[in-house]
């Protein structure tokens, strides 16, 4: 009877949505660098993919939930055959993964993606998934509020298993001609988290070891001594803006401001 009532509920909240008519929003940020958000997925997860062009080839880092093909959308991202590099497993950041031909991840994180991750586009279903304690907060009932075409079916999500092409380590670079990121290993949120820093401009992509808001740290996968020790790295490195894998861009006394919040259990 329960189940039946939720199959219902589900089927009448997608009835309701609307069409998108266009998923992704890209956002010229910097010379070479394009954010590129996804505004009709709920804010937990609305993550960011970031595209920067080099003089060689392109790369994006993180690959947005994967609702909507980023090739049919955005065909003009895959015209120099760009590497994907996925900043951490969790399905808000490799969902559209397998639409790219190279994908690197730190080592940490390749069998994790081999297996596929858990998801669901249900926000109860997805907690029971992730292992997340609402807290007596509400749950979304879905995760979007539109479809990407009528046809759409929330149920059939599953980003699937993702095979890791270039498995990272802490300190290898990746050199698209003019701009090189080198691998920071971040662990604590997820063990395989990693940051890009381009040291000749000083931009730290962070994916979801900072961002301007509540840091996660009580996942089954989280580890927050480990959190802790990357957020310590982190403060106390020469950046002159972080890109993070949620919200907007800020420069470096924001990060020092966040990363002394969580590290004093004061984080605002």
């Amino acid at each position: 009877m329960t189940a039946a009532r939720g199959t219902a509920r589900e089927h009448a909240a997608v009835a309701d949505l609307p069409e998108s008519g266009h998923w992704y929003e890209l956002h010229e940020v910097d010379d070479g660098v394009v954010r590129i958000t996804e505004p009709q997925v709920d804010k937990l997860l609305r993550a960011n993919l970031w595209w920067l062009r080099g003089t060689d080839r392109d790369i994006v880092v993180d690959a947005g939930l994967g609702v909507a093909s980023l090739r049919r959308e955005i065909p003009r991202l895959f015209e120099r055959d760009p590497l994907v590099i996925l900043t951490h497993s969790h399905l808000d950041h490799v969902g559209g993964a397998h639409e790219f031909r190279e994908r690197a991840a730190h080592s940490a994180a390749v069998e994790v993606l081999a297996a596929g991750v858990p998801a669901s586009l249900y926000g109860a279903e997805l907690y029971a998934k992730l292992g997340i304690d609402a807290a007596g907060e509400p749950v979304p009932d879905l995760l979007i509020n539109a479809l990407p075409h009528p046809a759409y079916d929330p149920r059939t999500y599953h980003p699937g298993p993702i095979t890791v092409t270039h498995p990272l380590q802490e300190g290898d670079t990746v050199d698209a001609g003019g701009r090189t990121l080198t691998v920071l290993h971040l662990p604590g949120h997820t063990p395989g988290c990693i940051g890009l820093l381009e040291e000749r401009t000083g931009a730290l992509y962070s994916g979801d070891v900072i961002y301007n808001g509540d840091l996660i740290d009580d996942l089954p996968e989280s580890d927050p001594p480990t959190y802790r020790r990357s957020l310590r790295r982190l403060a106390g490195l020469d950046v002159s803006v972080v890109h993070p894998g949620h919200g907007r861009s800020f420069g470096p006394q924001r990060l020092r401001e966040l990363t002394r919040g969580y590290l004093s259990g004061t984080a605002s």
